[in-house]
């Protein structure tokens, strides 16, 4: 089939090989402009994009497709059988969803109609979710509304992180689109229950810091939740410090104070949790400094039991 394929992050990365690797014919990719990155703020590709670009492919690249006049266009001129969308980040007007003859098909890293939006994997994880997927839509414009054509469940793992968990999905996401194609003049749409939804908004930034007067489960799902952006993140004597990995120790200490540093250990910092439970904290990164194990960044930091984690 002729494609014209919308994605930006890493994530829509399988998609897009699997596609090519199985003979489609990817004739157009449609991804977000490059932006400042990294401390030089210089101009950066997405992912889609190098990917596009190393694979002779064109690309497109709308600052804001729903008011690029040229948009509708560019799609027509590259005669599409079908869209297919991958974490593209805007949503696409009607008239190019609707232009090629099989339409638009998105993939989307949730059991739709749960987690509408742009964080369903991080979503899931901070709400403790035992199991998470991938659905195929059929797009509209409203916000992954479409009909389901297809849905695979996987469970998440207990010490499964956003990004690690994302990862898996879009392999899942690739397989469960291309099997949809194969089947896609005689599948099946199936409405969703618009009843049973819910929406997974982008993690804002206060939504990462740590409350230590939460239980170290709770602590466990926004560190793992939060790993790779924008990073789940406490304070120590002023300092801000991102938690990059821990482990809720499933015990009880009573009489602690949260964010109490109960011990430390060549294994990481023992930290009192909501509830007298007890969080590790395994491995940190300072702000502006490399992530390091916990237990190297005390010997530099002084830290030693008694100390606490700031909640202000």
């Amino acid at each position: 089939m002729r494609i014209v394929f919308f994605g930006s992050p890493a994530a829509a990365l399988p998609t897009l090989g699997r596609l090519i690797g199985a003979g489609h014919a990817v004739v157009l990719v449609v991804t977000q402009p490059d932006k400042p990155a990294g401390r030089g703020r210089r101009l950066a590709s997405s992912p889609v994009k190098a990917f596009a670009l190393e694979h002779g492919i064109p690309t497109f690249e709308p600052a804001r497709i729903r008011k690029d006049e040229s948009a509708l266009g560019r799609v027509h001129e590259a005669r599409p059988d079908v869209n297919v969308v991958v974490a593209y980040g805007q949503i696409i007007p009607g008239p190019i969803i609707d232009l090629p003859r099989r339409h638009s098909l998105n993939v989307h890293f949730s059991l739709l109609p749960k987690y509408r939006g742009a964080a369903p994997v991080a979503r899931a994880i901070l709400a403790g979710d035992p199991e998470s997927g991938v659905t195929v839509i059929e797009l509209n414009e409203k916000m992954d509304e479409g009909d389901i054509l297809a849905k695979v469940r996987t469970p998440v793992g207990p010490r499964e992180t956003a990004s690690e968990l994302e990862a898996r999905l879009a392999g899942l996401g690739a397989d469960l689109l291309l099997e949809t194609l194969e089947r896609i003049d005689t599948v099946g749409r199936i409405p969703q229950d618009h009843s049973l939804a819910t929406l997974a908004p982008k993690i804002r930034v206060e939504e990462a810091r740590i409350d230590w007067t939460e239980t170290a489960e709770k602590v466990d799902r926004r560190v793992r939740a939060m790993s790779s952006r924008p990073g789940a993140f406490t304070f120590f004597r002023g300092r801000r410090l991102i938690v990059r990995r821990g482990l809720n120790l499933d015990v009880r200490k009573p009489g602690v104070r949260p964010g109490e540093v109960l011990a430390v250990r060549k294994e990481g910092i023992r930290t009192a949790g909501g509830e007298a439970t007890i969080y590790l904290i395994e491995s940190l990164q300072p702000e502006g400094k490399t992530a390091m194990t916990a237990h190297a960044f005390s010997l530099g930091a002084g830290i030693a039991p008694g100390a606490a984690f700031e909640n202000e």
